[in-house]
């Protein structure tokens, strides 16, 4: 009986036990492993897509942004290479103001300058005549692209530029600026020289005193006056038989940085300049072509001496001297001389530290 009892309670613990087994197994794993999820929709597959997408495009975008814009002088000297298209040939209208538009706008720090190089300091009386410094931006046969500084009271003597179109911009400092053209624009090749005269030629009615500079009749005095006289000695004294030309002023001023871009033509705009600083400066110039020795473009230097009324062929009829009013206008008029490239200046070449040029 006790046994039996015994073996009764056992089995009814054995199905407690089993029992809560079964509710272990049906409570745990329902809390342990989650439903698997239901299948992404098509939108929402794509959402993903796009999603993993986005950090490889923004990536793409970062290098984007880490290519520099081209600098100022970069721009410049790829509109110069559209510009100047050899020797012989002059900016159109249309161009020359696009360049004039961009060296407007062109500052120092752009060719990476600033008031304090060395270049702008002051020399010492004791140390003599101011040194001009250049540097070469760019240069190849069509144009060149180079920056003058000039200390204080340096000058640049009067010079031409031939068959060439030049922009300058002055980024730093002031300075005088005196420039000419010929009246002629090119010598008259029938034009009488003493070589061709005789002193029998009737039809010159040139007398002992006619005034005659490097081989140019520049004027017959029928009756000399004792001013005639002096004028001729002065010019035979000035001009020693050299060649001379009449030209006339076109610029005669102060300018002071910043400023307009100022341009020059071979024959019209100041070809001939002379230019003098009044403080510490620094002048962007751009020649189109550059200078060449080997094609015929060296630079010329000149000396004027003062306009006056007789020193010219104008005769008793008129006081009209191709176009210009002579008896008002002699202020505006000079003689300019050739003479060799004057020994007191000095000039000295550095490497540009500015901004590179690609030219690729």
């Amino acid at each position: 009986m006790k046994v039996a009892a015994a073996a009764e309670m056992g089995a009814v613990g054995v199905v407690q036990v089993q029992a809560q087994l079964d509710l272990n197994l049906e409570v745990a794993p329902s809390a342990a492993l989650p439903e698997p999820a239901a299948a992404p929709t098509e939108r929402e597959a794509k959402r993903r897509r796009v999603a993993h997408a986005v950090p490889a495009a923004a990536g793409r975008r970062g290098r984007r942004r880490r290519v520099q814009a081209a600098t100022a002088v970069q721009r410049l000297f790829q509109a110069c290479r559209h510009v100047f298209r050899g020797p012989g040939t002059v900016p159109k209208p249309a161009e020359v103001q696009m360049l004039r538009d961009m060296l407007d706008r062109m500052r120092p720090e752009d060719v990476g300058l600033s008031p304090d190089l060395r270049y702008f300091r002051t020399r010492d009386a004791t140390q003599g005549i101011p040194t001009i410094t250049h540097t070469t931006i760019y240069k190849c046969p069509n144009f060149s692209m180079v920056i003058l500084f000039l200390p204080r009271n340096a000058v640049i003597p009067l010079h031409n530029h031939p068959g060439m179109t030049v922009f300058s911009k002055l980024l730093l400092g002031s300075m005088h600026i005196k420039s000419y053209d010929w009246v002629d624009a090119e010598p008259d090749p029938s034009a009488t020289t003493c070589s061709s005269l005789s002193s029998t030629d009737a039809q010159c009615k040139l007398s002992p005193c006619c005034i005659v500079v490097g081989g140019l009749v520049v004027s017959s005095v029928v009756n000399p006056s004792v001013a005639d006289i002096y004028i001729y000695v002065e010019m035979l004294r000035f001009c020693s038989f050299s060649a001379v030309r009449l030209a006339k002023v076109v610029v005669d001023d102060v300018f002071r940085a910043p400023c307009d871009t100022s341009v020059l033509y071979p024959t019209t705009g100041g070809n001939m300049h002379r230019f003098t600083a009044i403080s510490p400066c620094a002048i962007l110039d751009i020649l189109g072509p550059p200078y060449s020795i080997e094609e015929d473009r060296d630079c010329t230097y000149y000396t004027d001496i003062p306009y006056t009324h007789h020193s010219t062929g104008v005769d008793d009829t008129g006081d009209d001297l191709n176009g210009l009013d002579v008896e008002h206008g002699q202020g505006r008029l000079a003689w300019l001389k050739e003479i060799d490239m004057p020994t007191e200046l000095k000039m000295h070449s550095v490497h540009y530290g500015g901004p590179p040029i690609s030219d690729k």
